[in-house]
């Protein structure tokens, strides 16, 4: 017989609601929906489950055969499921910076859908989605690689970060040109911030090179450079040998959350949907929209830009 779950749901709703429009509500589906649903199962069956009059709907004592044969069936159901689904991880990885609003989306997250959301640090210019560490990860660029898809999360302004011992960390405020002529340490795996995003003509030399935030911010505290960090991230992050001057005219830093294009975990997408909604929310100020395409049209195309102004993936 031509009959599944969702008939026999839809069959229960109207059951225990006692009507169509009341099952509807419930089931937030349309009541010509419902009905066809309905009249679908009747002929599956070959027999009526409902009374109908112009004022009432109730079941036949077929109809109640069925309802009471199949509330525990159902129940088992859906304590099977709930059993299969017990245990199940979602490993969202990330390279350093992660926002206070993910750790709570996780939380409720994972009580919400019973899969339990585990943090993962991985110095990997992917954030072990290559290395395969990650379900999901937490990525800063302008765009997405080609085999990612995800949602853009929120943009931050960028503060340079400059050795507490040199004089430039008494500076009020510093511009984002005359940062330039100071040696820049960059991390090559993870960072944001490269020489290629200045003018040709005026790009800083490179101090020192690293592979991961924390080696970056020993470098910078050593004095081999200056550099530049997502504001939000510098207000958890702190040495006692480096400063975080406010920077002006700085490009922001676009934060996303991928998964792989295919092969993707079940419950990935369905997680990044709820980031985009409370971190992007808790981001006052800040523009948001789904990134469904593999690439953002809001910035200019890879092929015109310096290939050390791109991310290390697009470097790669």
């Amino acid at each position: 017989m031509d009959v599944d779950l969702r008939h026999l749901r839809y069959f229960l709703a109207v059951a225990e609601e006692g009507g169509f429009t009341a099952a509807g509500r419930k089931l937030h589906v349309a009541q010509p929906t419902l009905t066809r649903c309905i009249r679908g199962l009747e002929e599956a069956l070959g027999v009526r489950l409902f009374d109908r009059t112009t004022r009432r709907i109730q079941l036949t004592a077929k109809g109640r055969r069925l309802h009471e044969e199949l509330v525990p069936v159902l129940r088992q159901l859906q304590a099977s499921l709930d059993g299969i689904r017990a245990g199940e991880r979602l490993r969202l990885g990330f390279s350093w910076g992660l926002p206070e609003a993910l750790s709570m989306t996780a939380a409720r997250f994972g009580g919400e859908e019973g899969v339990q959301v585990e943090f993962v640090r991985c110095d990997t210019p992917l954030a072990g989605l290559d290395t395969g560490a990650a379900d999901l990860a937490l990525l800063r660029g302008d765009t997405l690689p080609k085999h990612l898809r995800g949602v853009f999360l929120y943009e931050d302004v960028r503060v340079a970060a400059v050795p507490a011992q040199w004089e430039l960390s008494e500076r009020a405020e510093l511009t984002w040109a005359e940062l330039a002529d100071w040696p820049l340490v960059v991390n090559t795996v993870s960072g944001v911030t490269f020489p290629g995003m200045w003018p040709a003509g005026h790009r800083p030399e490179v101090g020192a090179e690293c592979a991961n935030y924390d080696e970056w911010l020993e470098k910078v505290a050593a004095g081999l450079g200056v550099g530049t960090a997502p504001a939000d991230t510098t207000r958890r992050y702190h040495h006692p040998g480096v400063r975080f001057v406010p920077l002006r005219d700085a490009p922001l830093v676009r934060a996303h959350l991928a998964y792989p294009s295919h092969g993707t975990h079940p419950q990935a997408t369905r997680f990044a949907e709820t980031a985009w909604r409370d971190v992007s929310t808790d981001q006052p100020g800040h523009a948001r929209r789904r990134v469904t395409a593999t690439r953002s049209t809001a910035t200019r195309s890879t092929a015109t830009r310096s290939a050390e102004s791109l991310p290390p993936w697009e470097r790669a």
